[in-house]
C-alpha cells in the first residue's frame, strides 16, 4: 500500500524519560515533541497536593517550552473498577484527575479499568459497568473524555461495553503494542471497530512470542494479580511471552494502521511511550524521527 501522509502531532509520555517531571519536559521538548503526557495519581501532579498557584504555575511553564497537554494519566492500578470495595474512592480521585486536566488544558485522561469479563452478569461486570456509567456522565458534562487503554481485552468485547454506557465520556486510548503483544487482536481492524471512541493514542511497537493469559499481565480481582506498571515494564524487556520494541520493528503495521487512523478522521495525538530499554531519551528521540517521516 501506499505510504500514508499525517497531520497528528506527536506526543511523549513523560515519565517514560525515567527522571522527574520539569527534566522529563524539557527532554520532550529537545526531542522535538508536540505535546506530552504526564502522570497525575501521585507525585508532583497528584491533584490532591495541587493549590490553584501551583496548577497555574504547572501550566504557564508546559506552555512556556512550547508544549501543550495531549492528556494526563489516571491510572490508579490495583484492580482498575472490579473491586466494588475501593470504587468509590477511585471514581472520586478519577474526577478530580479529570478536573485537573482541564484546568491544565486538556481534556483527556487515560486509565486502565481492569479486564471486562466475558459475562455481563458477573458481579466483576456489574461493578465496572456502574463505575463507568457515573465517571462517562460525570465526563460528558464537563466535555471531557475517560480514555480506557486497549490491551486486555478484543477490540470487539471492548466496544460491546462501551455501546452500553449510554454516553461517550468514556472512551478509547488506543496501544496498538499492547493488542499485539497480549491479545494477538489486528490493531488496524481494531481502530476501525472502535472508531467512534477513539480520542487519544499511544505510538509504541511490540511482538508477540507466545500465548500469555491477560489476567497474568492486567490482573483480576480474586485472581491475586493486580495491575502493576513496573510488572509489565519486566515483562515487556524480558518475557519469554511479549516483548516491546522500537517503533517500525514490531508487529504493527505503521502505514496500515496509519491510514486507518487517516481513514476514521481521528485528528489526536501520536504519543510516544517507551517502557524498557536504557536509553529512553534516545529511544523516543528515534521514535519522533520514525513518526515524522509519514508527514508531508
Amino acid at each position: 500500500m501506499s505510504v500514508p501522509v499525517i497531520t497528528n502531532k506527536i506526543g511523549v509520555i513523560v515519565d517514560s524519560f525515567q527522571v522527574g517531571v520539569k527534566e522529563g519536559l524539557q527532554k520532550a521538548q529537545k526531542v522535538g515533541a508536540d505535546g506530552v503526557q504526564i502522570y497525575a495519581v501521585q507525585g508532583e501532579l497528584d491533584p490532591a497536593g495541587l493549590s490553584a498557584g501551583a496548577r497555574k504555575e504547572w501550566r504557564d511553564y508546559i506552555a512556556s517550552l512550547g508544549l501543550e497537554i495531549s492528556a494526563l494519566v489516571g491510572d490508579l492500578g490495583g484492580h482498575g473498577f472490579q473491586d466494588p470495595s475501593q470504587n468509590r474512592a477511585k471514581i472520586d480521585k478519577s474526577k478530580r484527575i479529570m478536573e485537573l486536566g482541564m484546568e491544565l488544558g486538556t481534556n483527556i485522561i487515560t486509565t486502565h479499568i481492569g479486564i471486562i469479563p466475558d459475562d455481563p452478569n458477573s458481579k466483576i461486570y456489574e461493578a465496572m459497568h456502574y463505575a463507568c456509567e457515573e465517571l462517562s456522565r460525570f465526563a460528558s458534562d464537563m466535555n471531557a473524555y475517560f480514555a480506557i487503554e486497549t490491551g486486555p481485552e478484543t477490540a470487539a468485547h471492548l466496544k460491546t461495553f462501551l455501546d452500553s454506557l449510554g454516553s461517550k465520556g468514556v472512551s478509547v486510548n488506543f496501544d496498538p503494542a499492547n493488542m499485539v503483544m497480549v491479545t494477538g487482536d489486528d490493531p488496524v481492524q481494531g481502530v476501525y471497530a472502535l472508531k467512534d471512541y477513539i480520542v487519544h493514542t499511544h505510538a509504541k511497537d511490540g511482538v508477540k512470542l507466545g500465548h500469555i493469559d491477560p489476567r497474568d499481565v492486567y490482573g483480576f480481582y480474586g485472581y491475586e494479580v493486580e495491575l502493576d506498571h513496573e510488572k509489565i515494564a519486566a515483562m515487556a524487556e524480558t518475557g519469554a511471552a511479549f516483548r516491546e520494541v522500537p517503533l517500525g520493528e514490531g508487529g504493527v503495521d505503521w502505514p496500515a494502521y496509519l491510514q486507518a487512523l487517516n481513514d476514521i478522521g481521528y485528528k489526536g495525538y501520536l504519543t510516544i511511550e517507551r517502557e524498557v530499554g536504557t536509553s529512553p531519551e534516545a529511544d523516543i528521540g528515534l521514535a519522533v524521527k520514525f513518526l515524522q517521516q509519514f508527514r508531508g
